[in-house]
């Protein structure tokens, strides 16, 4: 099941991406022209051509991706103590590492950033980096596993202090190989992944049985002061693909049971005392 899961859902993005989306509907267009549909043809490419003007005008993805990157705020005070840092793949470019033989980070790169930083401020936890490869036609590969280890070898953490679980190719298998692995199952641990991404990390943690607190990285929307006109095609692009593939993660994951609920919030609250404890711990100073 997880494996027709996982195709299922690499297929189905194949149709949903956005960008895809707006080549599918140019040849739609095209092909009602060569059937002289006009009409339909007009209303086709009308739409299309307006749709793709916006998005390349105007950050109109920040609205999708704002609210999963507001969701959970980097704690205002780090814990005195963890059990671990756990860091989930994504930061690196596999295909680019492959085809060079070196190692490449892609956009999610700060998650090696936040490793470091967050492996100097606890020198004896162990940093825990779970993923294999979420690509199709990459899976006979050592995939990010080999990769982050070089990569936070590299940036100076100690390879013994290294958990490395490279068989995960999603979210919740993350999770899902990376507990038996964790030094303490119930124990407490720093959550490193894309902001976007991590109401969906969370959830499936949360699931699983996992006690994290989010650490994210990895912005991909601009402030409200700094959203303007500015006709940036790929810029736009950066936020609007991985917010759209996210909202529909979410929703696949819920309806699957893979989370604990379809918009996770920032705390699981035990009772009304609790909540009212973190909330004004994680107030702004």
């Amino acid at each position: 099941m997880d494996n027709l899961f996982f195709i299922l859902s690499k297929v189905l993005w194949a149709f949903l991406s956005p960008g895809n989306l707006i080549i599918f509907a140019l040849l739609w267009g095209t092909f009602l022209l060569s059937l002289n549909r006009i009409r339909s043809a007009k209303r086709v490419l009308y739409t299309t051509s307006l749709l793709s003007f916006l998005i390349m005008a105007y950050p109109f993805s920040d609205y999708l991706m704002q609210p999963l990157e507001s969701r959970f705020a980097k704690p205002v005070s780090l814990p005195e103590k963890i059990d671990g840092i756990i860091v989930l793949g994504g930061g690196e470019d596999l295909k680019r590492s492959l085809s060079w033989n070196v190692e490449e980070l892609g956009l999610g790169g700060d998650r090696y950033i936040a490793a470091a930083e967050l492996a100097k401020r606890y020198p004896k936890a162990p940093v825990i980096f779970t993923g294999g490869s979420g690509l199709v036609q990459l899976q006979n590969t050592h995939g990010e596993g080999a990769l982050a280890k070089t990569l936070l070898t590299t940036i100076g953490i100690d390879s013994k202090r290294l958990i490395i679980e490279s068989k995960s190719r999603n979210t919740y298998e993350n999770f899902l190989y990376t507990k038996p692995l964790l030094p303490i199952e119930s124990g407490h641990y720093l959550l490193v992944t894309s902001a976007y991404h991590m109401p969906r990390a969370v959830g499936v943690a949360r699931q699983q049985g996992v006690k994290v607190t989010a650490y994210p990285v990895d912005y991909r929307s601009n402030s409200d002061d700094l959203r303007r006109w500015d006709f940036d095609l790929f810029d736009h692009l950066k936020a609007l693909e991985p917010a759209w593939r996210e909202w529909i993660g979410l929703s696949a994951y819920h309806l699957t049971g893979k989370t604990t609920a379809l918009f996770p919030p920032p705390y699981e609250y035990t009772d009304s005392r609790t909540r009212a404890i973190e909330l004004e711990q994680n107030q702004p100073n």
